[in-house]
């Protein structure tokens, strides 16, 4: 059953007396227990799409026109206060650095029951009892301790943690995770998404993972959704994708990725260029300029997306030269 539909979303910032559009028509869906990626670059536009689902644009930024359809619920129709009854007990996120996210001031136990004692209205025993089991479940050791605790008391990892723990508090249907593991080392990347994925599984929790790491979606999303400037440019399953690259975009990241079946000595082959400003209109498809097939057409028309076995891709040339980049994450 379907979760999240987002449909054609676009969002836009006021700039210079008028706005630009900093992301285009972007469209994924998600399913109850269902892991999505949304990969690209830096300047995308993935976080934005997932702050337009929960409500938190910052100022000068406005959701301008598509839908975001939660449980068939249009969530761009809902008052102010309506998505705020839903931000936290139905739909929750968790945010790339930790460290900006919790508040310094105030113990784990005062953040971690607060969602609880408001969205749920459980009293301060019952929150306090049901965050010893979370803490207990997302790993934390002396559960009874940490609760005391501050912030910068706890490791990078155990600060995840906790915002994991604070982000199923509430029994969400729909957790947004934007690069949770960005500053964690390896080791602790692994563990923070092992568990992520498998507590969302257990719970039929929809997992939206935002990342630019290739070898994070391999392992852990069912499906993709590839941003490129501002747009899906490509959308498969994850088996599909590593399979069968289609987009020029999607193969340059994956020719980019290092590869245990190739000797060490093999030189990584980087995208040329760099990613568009997105402030900047660009007629056609943005990726063109970096595009090593590109066209006539490229430079000229926005290119629509084609479908093939569920298999959806927005380019003009998808059908040349699919070998480059082909499986280099498997």
């Amino acid at each position: 059953m379907t979760l999240l539909r987002v449909e054609n979303l676009a969002i836009d910032v006021a700039r210079d007396g008028g706005t630009c559009r900093l992301v285009h028509d972007a469209h994924f869906s998600v399913d109850r227990g269902e892991t999505i990626a949304i990969v690209g670059e830096s300047g995308s536009g993935k976080s934005l799409t997932a702050l337009a689902v929960m409500d938190l644009l910052g100022e000068g930024l406005s959701v301008s026109g598509g839908r975001i359809l939660f449980d068939d619920q249009d969530l761009t129709a809902l008052s102010p206060r309506e998505r705020n009854a839903l931000r936290g007990s139905k739909v929750a996120m968790i945010f790339q650095e930790p460290m900006t996210s919790l508040n310094p001031v105030r113990s784990i136990e005062h953040q971690l029951t607060e969602g609880m004692r408001l969205k749920m209205k459980l009293s301060r025993k019952a929150a306090r009892a049901r965050a010893l089991e979370l803490l207990n479940e997302v790993g934390i050791s002396d559960p009874v301790r940490r609760l005391k605790q501050y912030p910068h008391q706890l490791s990078g990892g155990m600060r995840q943690r906790v915002m994991i723990a604070i982000a199923l508090s509430c029994e969400p249907d729909l957790i947004l995770a934007d690069e949770p593991t960005t500053a964690l080392d390896v080791t602790i990347q692994a563990q923070i998404l092992a568990l992520t994925s498998r507590l969302c599984r257990d719970h039929g929790v929809g997992l939206v993972l935002i990342t630019h790491n290739l070898g994070i979606v391999a392992r852990y999303a069912q499906n993709v959704a590839v941003m490129y400037g501002g747009r899906v440019v490509e959308r498969a399953t994850a088996r599909q994708l590593y399979r069968d690259p289609q987009h020029p975009y999607t193969r340059g990241l994956l020719a980019s990725v290092p590869r245990l079946d190739l000797p060490r000595d093999t030189p990584l082959r980087p995208i040329p260029g760099a990613p568009p400003d997105p402030t900047v209109e660009l007629p056609g498809c943005r990726f063109h300029p970096r595009c090593p097939k590109a066209t006539d057409i490229c430079a000229r028309q926005v290119p629509e997306f084609s479908v093939t076995d569920g298999h959806e891709v927005a380019c003009w040339n998808a059908a040349v030269d699919h070998t480059e980049g082909k499986g280099a994450v498997a």
